[in-house]
């Protein structure tokens, strides 16, 4: 159960990190995606090709690479 939630953690902190790190490059996070098509038909016009390519291949990435770091961390502390 510890291993879960130290991973949980930094996969959480992971994604705080870059969420933060998208709106400072003014990538579209995923808050402004789910948003996006109720605030307006041409919103799909407006949604990049970076946007769908950072919240698609590039998010998840970070966020599996979060779960890796959890599951390192508590190797090192618990094995």
């Amino acid at each position: 159960m510890i291993r879960l939630y130290l991973i949980g953690i930094t996969v959480l902190i992971t994604a705080i990190l870059a969420a933060f790190f998208a709106e400072k490059i003014e990538y579209k996070t995923w808050c402004d995606f789910l948003k996006g098509p109720s605030s307006s038909s041409s919103y799909w016009s407006v949604l990049k090709l970076k946007d769908v390519l950072w919240l698609f291949i590039a998010y998840p990435l970070l966020l599996g690479f979060g779960s890796f770091v959890g599951n390192l961390i508590y190797q090192k502390l618990f094995l």
